[in-house]
């Protein structure tokens, strides 16, 4: 379970907007993502299909096949925010704020969860680890 990570840092676009072409990729495989990438007319597509395409450069030199990897974990984190003014009316101004992303991807060769699945998990877990404390107070009551 090996994880590979590539990092973007100051990307000048917003982390709303990089979220919502971060979201469509997430959890996919390595190959469906970057042609989905391609055929994006988001602005944000072009940079993360690069980002990628680094990860998997960077799994190459671990000695890992590119084919079985996954897009695990994709954070879009806000940037450093560039602060200027515009002049207005009557001699004053008003801010304008340019932001900025930091961007993260983790690849991991086995398939993600999806969140529904984990608390299925978790509950099977939990209902199981229930029943055997129910057997063993009956054992012990006996």
């Amino acid at each position: 379970m090996p994880e590979v990570t590539a990092t973007l840092s100051n990307y000048r676009q917003s982390p709303r907007k990089v979220r919502r072409v971060a979201d469509i990729v997430r959890g996919k495989k390595v190959s469906s993502a970057l042609t989905e990438l391609g055929f994006l007319t988001k602005r944000a597509g072009g940079p993360l299909q690069k980002l990628i395409k680094s990860a998997v450069a960077n799994a190459k030199n671990l000695s890992i096949d590119s084919a079985d990897l996954y897009l695990t974990k994709i954070e879009v984190n806000k940037g450093v925010t560039l602060k200027r003014f515009r002049p207005r009316a009557r001699g004053r101004s008003a801010p304008i704020h340019k932001h900025s992303s930091h961007i993260r991807i983790v690849l991991n060769t086995e398939k993600p969860m999806r969140k529904r699945q984990q608390t299925t998990d978790n509950r099977q877990q939990i209902s199981e680890a229930r029943q055997q404390k129910k057997s063993e107070k009956i054992a012990t009551n006996n």
